[in-house]
Order: structure tokens, then sequence, then C-alpha cells
């Protein structure tokens, strides 16, 4: 049991003390008959109460210093009132213009996906991309296989090579801190062929948005399309129906048939800003 210091000790107990033939010996004895002298430095008498340890002189010479001291020292801080916190703030909403992602802008042709992607890249805050399946795909000079052919397995393997191309550009640019956009026509009753595929190949982060105009729309701008990338009005019509499968799928929906470029760009980014919120399951 711990005292304060300078109170007076209690009374040994019964049986204890001077008077019951208790020495100090008894309980500090001192080194055996014929034992050397200690070997360390005598351990301190025990001090009375109240009793204030002189400071330390000069060490003699030939002793070791004392060791130092480890626990070292803090300095603390003034103490000051403390302030009101702040109400909590509501999160912002994601700002796509300044945040490195992927896009993958799916439509027909003519839904004007290239015009798109090329002003939404080329107006971001941060470095962007813009890669093109259909540019990847006549990179191929000799032996390309011209939709306007027909679509056999040439023509599908060297979508499939292109698309994955593609994939391992978008990959390298965003490990390089660059978004990118990428466009293709992807049909939805074809998911392994187009949406999986490029999920496979470039990542479940990647975000589809779908370019979707009228069927007029599409035809007008078809028809001012010149070589390879010009389509009939069938195959045109065609197209087009099968992407109405996309309405109903869950993933986010533009159309631009009275929009203009920039507008487009701009509803774009509020679409992407919601998709990076909560993104689409796809």
């Amino acid at each position: 049991m711990q005292h304060a210091v300078g109170s007076p000790l209690p009374p040994p107990p019964q049986g204890q003390g001077p008077a019951a033939g208790w020495s100090p010996a008894a309980h500090h004895p001192g080194p055996p008959p014929g034992a050397g002298a200690h070997q360390g430095p005598a351990p301190a008498p025990p001090q009375a109460p109240g009793f204030q340890v002189p400071p330390p002189g000069p060490a003699p010479h030939g002793s070791f210093p004392p060791p130092p001291d480890t626990t070292g020292h803090v300095p603390l801080p003034p103490g000051g009132p403390v302030a009101m916190p702040s109400p909590p703030q509501a999160p912002a909403a994601p700002d796509p213009a300044g945040t490195i992602i992927a896009v993958l802008l799916i439509g027909p042709a003519g839904a004007g996906k290239t015009s798109v992607a090329k002003y939404w890249a080329e107006h971001r805050r941060v470095p962007t991309a813009h890669i093109s399946l259909d540019d990847v795909r006549e990179w191929v000079r000799s032996g390309f296989a011209d939709p306007q052919s027909g679509w056999n397995d040439h023509s599908e393997a060297q979508y499939r090579l292109a698309r994955r191309t593609c994939g391992f550009a978008a990959r390298n640019f965003l490990a390089n801190g660059i978004s990118c956009i990428l466009d293709d026509a992807v049909f939805p009753d074809r998911p392994v062929v187009g949406l999986g595929g490029w999920k496979r190949h470039v990542g479940p982060g990647l975000l589809p948005v779908v370019l979707l105009p009228g069927l007029d729309i599409v035809l007008e701008r078809n028809a001012e399309r010149s070589g390879n990338r010009r389509l009939t009005d069938e195959e045109v019509a065609r197209i087009h129906g099968r992407m109405a499968g996309w309405y109903g799928s869950g993933l986010p929906i533009i159309d631009n048939s009275q929009l203009d470029i920039p507008e487009t760009a701009r509803i774009l980014d509020d679409v992407l800003a919601r998709s990076i919120a909560s993104p689409p399951p796809w």
C-alpha cells in the first residue's frame, strides 16, 4: 500500500517491530562471510518521508555516464477554444470533365458517334484520346474485309482483332493517366461479340452510352458519306432497327436527333456524371 509523501508511516502489524524482536538485519542481510565486495553500486538506503535527493555531482573519473533519456520529449500545442463543428456538406456531384474514365459510345451508322467522340475528347480538362474502331479496322489495307461486301467469317475476324487492339490501346492510355472514348456499332442481340467483348478487353469500369437518333437522321447522315463508310439505305435501316433493342437494357440512351455536336457532348457529360455515381449494370 502506498502513502502520501510526508505522512507518517502506519504502525507495524501486531507481532512485528522492535518490541517483537524484529531486526532490520533480518530484512536487509549483509554479504555472507567470506564474500567479496558488491559487483555493482550498493542499493540506496531508504529515504525518510519528504527527503529531497540532491542533484548528482560530476561523475568520478573512470565511471560510466548515466544512460540517456530514451523517452524523449513531445511538446504539446497551447490550449485554445474548441471551434464549433461545421455542418456536414453534401457530397459533390462527380465531374466527368476532370475524371480519368473510359467511355464506349454505341450507335448505328450515321448516329454521329465519331463526331461527338472527337469533340468530347477535345474539350475535356484532362488528357483524353479518341479510339475509333472503324479507323483501326481500316489499318488493314490489303485484304480489308469491306462491310459493304457483307458480314462473313473474314470480316468478323478482322472486327474482333480491331476491337482487341482498341482494348489494348484503351488500357494503356488509362494506365498512363489518359482518358479515352471508343465508338462502335454494338448490337444488343450479340452481347458476347459486342458489349461483352468490350468489357473483357477494356475492363468492368468501361462506361457505355448509346447514341440513337431517329431513322431519318441516320439515313440523311449516311447519304453524306463516301467510300466504304457509306452503306445502303437498307443496311442502315436494318442496323437502326437492331439498335432499338437497347431500350429497356438499362444503358443510358441519348436521342440526338435535334441536337448539334456541342449540345450532345454536354448531355454526354451529364449522363456520364450519373453513370460514375451509379454505374449501369451491364
